[in-house]
């Protein structure tokens, strides 16, 4: 069974016996996250959460970074988990089109700091945890993402597998943790048609259902065997076609997954940072600004279009998802960054207009490689005649296309040097990035 051997993949996790990169990668990952959740927690939708949790009350077992307030470990998993996927810069896998961290990280946090765990103890679960998770994505993806969030259905596999190695659970109680997380996984793609906030709820759900799942085995509560592989199990009601293969395949042996993971550096959605990227390079290059372009064609995968392909949003939220405001967006202010995602920017004349000239291709050769691969192929003609194209496979952030850790501990202080202050960012900046020295992870928050 596909459970059984998962648990025995999370119960054997030791942090004695993982590669340095796959530590070096777990923290970056967990400090990536953070500041999503730092700069995310001052927005509305966080504010709103925290309003509701604030009001159900709670033991004092973990934090809510948003206000450094204590609560209950399911209520911490499910606002932080919400916080942290607001702003849009939190990390993605490629192959399984999930945000691991923004799922795994709220549950994970939350249960070490319930039961006093260690940094290489919370190392330990965000290994496992993200293993899970984008094992689960690889084996759907892509079919099940056309109307699945990944991110809210396959991220609760993995927020269990982190909060059950947290909790200690044994090999039985384990398989009924993901049992009851798969029972739970959820997260609907309609959202998009509104540019509404149920994006932000499906990581926090996905945390705190988690979460719920691990805490309910240690009593004894037990959920499906076969939750994954089953006659009416996740993946066959989820996918119309899919690979169990990939949930199992050198599963325990590195490099693990979140060695695979990429981080973000435009605030909006992944899959339109490779025509970003592409645009920004053209622009540089040929010094061009809006003025000049004729028209602008960007040639990409069915699944980018199928999210992206949105000339008229009407929020900034939905902006993040509009690949024509995005690449008009980087003609004009030279950057997709947070503050560029604004009232003014949205109605800017001079950027709708731009949208207007910008084509959106499926290239069924460029599809085929989705989802290993992200390509798009920017094609920008001015009005003086001339042509420039670009293509890219793997934006930058990608493994292939790697940012720096200096560029990510400085993406780390833009985000929360401000709500958290510059002292109590760069002490947590050094704290995270030696979280194998780290005797009880609760004192860092």
């Amino acid at each position: 069974m596909l459970s059984v051997q998962l648990a025995d993949f999370i119960g054997q996790c030791c942090f004695d016996t993982f590669p340095e990169t796959t530590v070096h990668m777990a923290k970056l990952a967990f400090l990536d996250w953070l500041g999503s959740a730092a700069a995310g927690g001052g927005q509305p939708p966080a504010r709103m959460a925290l309003a509701v949790v604030r009001g159900q009350g709670g033991s004092s077992q973990a934090s809510l970074l948003a206000c450094g307030e204590k609560t209950s470990c399911l209520h911490a998993a499910l606002a932080n988990g919400i916080a942290s996927h607001i702003i849009e810069l939190d990390d993605v896998h490629r192959a399984s089109i999930i945000h691991a961290g923004a799922a795994v990280m709220p549950a994970a946090l939350a249960v070490a700091e319930m039961t006093g765990a260690s940094g290489r103890q919370l190392l330990e679960a965000i290994v496992a945890g993200y293993e899970v998770a984008i094992r689960i994505g690889e084996a759907v993806t892509p079919s099940h993402y056309y109307f699945w969030h990944t991110t809210g259905t396959c991220g609760t596999f993995g927020a269990a597998a982190a909060a059950g190695k947290l909790l200690g659970l044994d090999k039985e109680q384990l398989v009924w943790a993901l049992g009851n997380a798969g029972t739970q996984a959820a997260g609907l793609w309609e959202f998009i048609a509104d540019g509404a906030m149920s994006k932000h709820l499906h990581p926090g759900k996905a945390a705190q259902n988690g979460v719920l799942a691990a805490l309910l085995a240690k009593e004894g509560f037990t959920g499906a065997t076969r939750i994954l592989e089953g006659e009416r199990g996740f993946c066959r009601a989820t996918a119309p076609r899919f690979d169990l293969d990939k949930i199992t395949a050198g599963l325990g042996k590195p490099p693990f997954k979140v060695e695979e993971n990429s981080f973000k550096i435009h605030a909006s959605c992944r899959h339109t940072h490779p025509a970003v990227d592409v645009t920004l390079a053209l622009a540089a290059r040929h010094k061009l600004k809006p003025a000049d372009i004729a028209a602008i064609t960007v040639r990409t995968y069915r699944t980018a279009l199928d999210i992206t392909a949105n000339h008229h949003p009407k929020t900034v939220y939905a902006a993040k998802f509009s690949l024509p405001f995005c690449v008009a967006l980087a003609l004009k202010a030279g950057s997709c960054a947070l503050g560029d995602f604004n009232p003014e920017n949205l109605g800017d004349g001079e950027i709708r207009e731009l949208m207007s000239r910008v084509a959106l291709v499926l290239d069924d050769a460029l599809d085929a490689l989705h989802p290993a691969r992200w390509p798009a192929v920017v094609e920008i003609k001015t009005v003086s005649g001339d042509t420039c194209r670009e293509r890219t496979d793997f934006p930058r952030g990608d493994p292939e296309n790697p940012v720096t850790v200096g560029e990510l501990v400085a993406k780390f202080h833009a985000l929360a040097g401000g709500p958290w202050g510059e002292g109590r960012a760069r002490a947590l900046a050094e704290a995270v990035l030696n979280l194998e020295r780290v005797d009880n992870v609760a004192t860092l928050f």
